[in-house]
């Protein structure tokens, strides 16, 4: 892979770049494993030794691997994928990859600021169910989730077990009907104090804030609104885009 267009000079730091990026990803996709091979990467990416040492320095920094003068380069970590084409809790999500339970934070009635209740379209006046809950894969701690819900599936919801089952699965169980579809909007943010906290990252770390306002299938009612805070050193998220027709 020839990092230099021709007519064109690139700088060390933008090929390191680039490296990484490519790097990163066929760690997270399982692409790579074990041991990095200088000699086999600077032959793949026909760029420099240096360039190569930069690149591996990237991924050290972001924890994905380690280096040793005497043991050599080796993988020790890599995102889990949280597709956005399927409708799915963490649970079903991360299925294969480990168990997923949930500490409850806060489960109760709230008046919903206005901007929910109109997503949840909520009558004036009219509660919602707010749910807050620190997720965890095995015991690692991976994404802190804000729930609201409207009040007729809410409240006998949280009567159920939240620790060891998603709300979603939940919900369909309580309103007798599949969930239908759901907008979702990721951005991403810096870890305030209190989710840094409880996540066990650094404050002011990046992190993905995926808000989804989930719709129950007959009639397209909205009934769950949620903003997680995922880590994005342990998640990403995947989606397949088709070009339409004009």
């Amino acid at each position: 892979m020839q990092m230099r267009p021709p007519g064109g000079t690139r700088l060390r730091a933008d090929n390191a770049r680039m490296v990484a990026d490519v790097l990163r990803r066929q760690i997270h996709d399982g692409d790579v494993a074990g041991s990095l091979d200088e000699p086999a990467l600077i032959a793949d990416f026909g760029v420099s030794r240096n360039t190569i040492r930069d690149a591996l320095t990237i991924l050290r920094d972001e924890g994905l691997i380690e280096r040793s003068p005497r043991v050599g380069t080796h993988v020790v970590a890599r995102q889990l994928e949280h597709g956005l084409d399927a409708l799915q809790g963490l649970k079903e999500t991360f299925l294969m990859h480990g168990e997923v339970r949930n500490t409850v934070k806060v489960a109760t009635l709230v008046d919903p600021p206005r901007a929910v209740a109109r997503k949840l379209a909520l009558d004036d006046g009219e509660q919602a169910v707010y749910i807050e809950r620190l997720r965890f894969l095995d015991d690692e701690p991976i994404s802190l989730d804000v729930t609201y819900l409207v009040p007729d599936l809410g409240i006998p919801l949280i009567q159920h077990d939240l620790e060891h089952n998603d709300v979603f699965a939940l919900l369909e169980q309580i309103a007798g009907e599949r969930l239908g579809r759901a907008t979702m909007t990721v951005e991403a943010v810096n870890a305030d104090p209190h989710s840094a906290a409880h996540l066990e990252i650094a404050s002011g770390a990046a992190m993905l804030l995926l808000e989804r306002l989930t719709h129950l299938q007959a009639g397209d009612r909205p009934v769950d609104l949620e903003y997680i805070r995922m880590r994005s050193d342990r998640v990403c998220l995947r989606s397949t885009a088709r070009r339409t027709q004009e």
